[in-house]
């Protein structure tokens, strides 16, 4: 496969490309992630997505197709986006516990004026935490850099989650066999 540019500091996204073995360089830029509340959550996470690949090809004017990613999770009708501290990782997972979530991933490929987009959405539902399994995770882990204040592939998916309805590799922030699809499309 060819080259691509991968807008993202995100490991989890590196490794999925990695394990697609889908050669790539990654190139961030500073990104507005400001969005219209009255957009659905699929249109959000690809508005976000949308602006981080536009800022890359501005910065760069790459002629490799660029594709970017940006992952919310949603319960009871709110995102949860990334905590800021301890305790909002405390309160974040503690109303995941025993709750059914949505985590929607929105993917964009922008390769000059040409560009494909679309949203994926994975059900989640964890068993009931206890406090002791919440405060050891956030403590042991901070996931501080993570939508909804967990990563599906660390010990809290394991011991955590009842129920995964929908792509894995969404959770983990992208669902990497619907864009390595779209690629092929730019390369074909």
């Amino acid at each position: 496969m060819q080259k691509i540019i991968l807008a993202s500091q995100s490991p989890r996204r590196k490794q999925l490309l990695q394990w697609a073995e889908q050669p790539f360089d990654v190139i961030i830029s500073e990104t507005d992630e400001s969005y219209n509340t009255g957009d659905s959550f699929s249109n959000i996470a690809i508005h976000i997505a949308r602006n981080k690949a536009r800022a890359v090809l501005e910065k760069t004017g790459t002629s490799l197709p660029i594709l970017a990613a940006d992952t919310i999770v949603i319960c009871n009708n709110l995102i949860i986006g990334k905590p800021k501290d301890n305790n909002e990782a405390i309160d974040f997972l503690k109303q995941l516990s025993g709750n059914t979530h949505s985590v929607i991933t929105g993917v964009v490929i922008l390769q000059g004026n040409n560009e494909k987009y679309f949203a994926d959405e994975t059900r989640v539902t964890f068993h009931e935490l206890s406090n002791d399994q919440i405060n050891f995770y956030v403590e042991k882990y901070k996931p501080y850099d993570k939508a909804g204040a967990y990563a599906i592939q660390e010990w809290i998916g394991v011991v955590g989650i009842k129920k995964i309805e929908g792509d894995f590799y969404n959770v983990m922030g992208l669902p990497v066999s619907r864009a390595i699809k779209l690629l092929h499309e730019f390369f074909s």
